[in-house]
């Protein structure tokens, strides 16, 4: 039987971990090799990819930008950035327009500096900033650099003091850290309320399947429909090994020469950089019906080195 390659796409609810998902997926598909791209909070629902079997070697590729839509809840401050921390602030939010938000909201477009919340996964000598931060210790974050490729005001509730809005962002923006800044912007407080990712990499909604209930029998037909993966690394430039002889050698780990016949690489057009063969070293390596067997290193000299090989697909 052939074993179970590629991702599911899971519609994280509230209240469930990522690894509550990856667990239950081990459960409906009886294997244990099985790994998310990237922790969502609890509270957060929405775009979970979750790689399964061998298309765990493949996640340190994926690549893109992450899109959320989000409340933000201005008039207070939270230890946690997000509504399930304590209030340690709480001020009036100002009567303030739209048009004045967007204005304030520039601040935080494009390159920006954003210092981690507290209550988060980065390491301070070796531990994480949320235990510390659980046991009362006192530290400062070192902000780092993020981009905001879109931040949409989609609407304002003046009533409620509520902010719905739409971000585009590299991996590494905590959306708890700009509505954080952003209600500090404005200067009452502010923190995240609910939040929603509708992509991840090249992941987005319309991938997403609801997450399959807990059950000791999972039928068949009920398992969600396991994506095959080449979709999502179109950023790779592809090589397609044409003969049995290459597939062997591929699979037994040896690099492939191409120097005569340089147009079998297939080069991702990217207008930020001059085309050249090399300006992306991964190359994603294909059998003759289109499967990924693996990904290579390129090198100067038309060489093809394996990097993650797959003997055979799963």
């Amino acid at each position: 039987m052939e074993k179970p390659f590629g991702f599911v796409v899971i519609d994280k609810p509230s209240g469930l971990t990522s690894h509550d998902c990856v667990n239950r997926l081990r459960k409906v598909f009886g294997i244990k090799k099985i790994g998310h791209s990237g922790t969502l909070d609890p509270l957060v629902t929405g775009v979970l990819p979750i790689a399964i079997g061998n298309a765990t070697r493949l996640i340190s590729y994926l690549h893109g930008s992450k899109a959320y839509k989000g409340i933000i809840q201005l008039g207070a401050s939270t230890n946690t950035d997000d509504i399930q921390g304590e209030i340690i602030d709480s001020r009036n939010w100002p009567l303030i327009s739209e048009n004045e938000i967007n204005s304030l909201l520039e601040n935080f477009r494009g390159e920006i500096l954003q210092k981690p919340p507290i209550f988060s996964s980065v390491h301070i000598k070796g531990e994480r900033a949320y235990k510390k931060a659980r046991k009362g210790e006192k530290f400062d974050l070192i902000p780092k650099k993020v981009t905001v490729n879109r931040l949409t005001l989609i609407s304002w509730s003046q009533n409620k003091g509520e902010l719905l809005v739409d971000v585009d962002c590299s991996t590494g923006t905590y959306i708890r850290s700009l509505a954080r800044d952003i209600g500090d912007k404005i200067g009452c407080g502010g923190y995240l309320k609910s939040l929603r990712r509708t992509k991840a990499f090249n992941f987005n909604e319309d991938h997403s399947v609801i997450l399959p209930q807990k059950s000791d029998f999972f039928p068949e037909k009920n398992k969600p429909k396991i994506l095959k993966p080449n979709i999502f690394f179109k950023h790779l430039t592809s090589f397609k090994l044409v003969s049995e002889e290459e597939i062997i050698s591929w699979c037994s780990g040896r690099e492939i020469s191409f120097q005569n016949n340089i147009k079998r690489l297939k080069i991702v057009k990217n207008n930020k950089i001059e085309d050249s063969i090399i300006h992306n070293k991964n190359v994603l390596v294909l059998d003759a019906k289109d499967e990924i067997i693996g990904i290579g290193n390129l090198d100067e000299s038309y060489k093809i080195k394996p990097k993650v090989v797959f003997n055979a697909i799963g």
